[in-house]
């Protein structure tokens, strides 16, 4: 999140222009709609991890924190053929436990992800209180989405020790030409995420949607500025 919120930064002087209306910490409806996106999209992200690691594996999987913690190869995730939730083979349920980050990043850093998630939120709170105005509704949805998945995933390493992980995409396809991944899988795409994975990359992405169309308007108003002046 650090060179997307970098770069956001670096072209927010144009919402300091009166036409873009009142900051947003001062905005009951900016509050409301961060707020309501934050907390749908995170009940949502935590219901249906508890639903698949209750359902998925054709038992109920318990993560027991002290064992997780204590043994770094301790999995209680049982062999499972998992759940078709798209036809073609396009997404199935498959059950990981996962120790780093988005995709399995960094594994085994649970500390450092912890204070980087923290460090992440705090910084998105600010971007919404000092670098976004009322009006600058795709931001709040985008910080909402952002907020609700580092959230999302932060409650994962500190209540349960692991990131419950349960999307899998493309699982049916393989790479062309007998390919493989650095780790050895011929998987089209071998790593399984969750909801908040999702939201994180979506809220990422209209943050940067909305940090272009901030460009685009200060370039259209220096110009206007450039003409009027010759």
């Amino acid at each position: 999140m650090g060179p997307v919120v970098a770069q956001f930064l670096s072209v927010s002087s144009i919402s300091s222009q009166p036409d873009r209306g009142a900051r947003a910490f001062r905005s009951k409806r900016a509050w409301t709609l961060l707020l309501c996106v934050l907390a749908i999209t995170l009940a949502a992200d935590l219901a249906l991890k508890s639903w698949s690691f209750a359902r998925v594996a054709g038992r109920p999987v318990v993560l027991d924190r002290t064992q997780l913690l204590a043994n770094p190869d301790y999995n209680p995730i049982p062999y499972h053929d998992g759940l078709h939730a798209l036809p073609w083979q396009l997404l199935d349920l498959q059950l990981v436990i996962n120790r780093g980050a988005v995709f399995g990043i960094g594994p085994n850093k649970r500390f450092f992800f912890i204070a980087f998630t923290i460090a992440a939120l705090a910084a998105g709170l600010f971007v919404f209180g000092k670098f976004t105005n009322a009006r600058d509704r795709m931001a709040h949805v985008a910080i909402g989405l952002i907020l609700a998945g580092g959230i999302g995933n932060l409650y994962d390493r500190i209540v349960i020790g692991v990131v419950r992980d349960f999307l899998h995409m493309l699982p049916g396809y393989r790479l062309p030409f007998g390919w493989t991944w650095p780790g050895g899988s011929p998987d089209l795409f071998p790593w399984v995420f969750n909801i908040a994975d999702v939201m994180l990359l979506a809220g990422m992405g209209l943050l940067m949607l909305h940090m272009s169309r901030l460009d685009k308007r200060r370039r259209t108003q220096e110009s206007a500025t450039q003409t009027v002046g010759a």
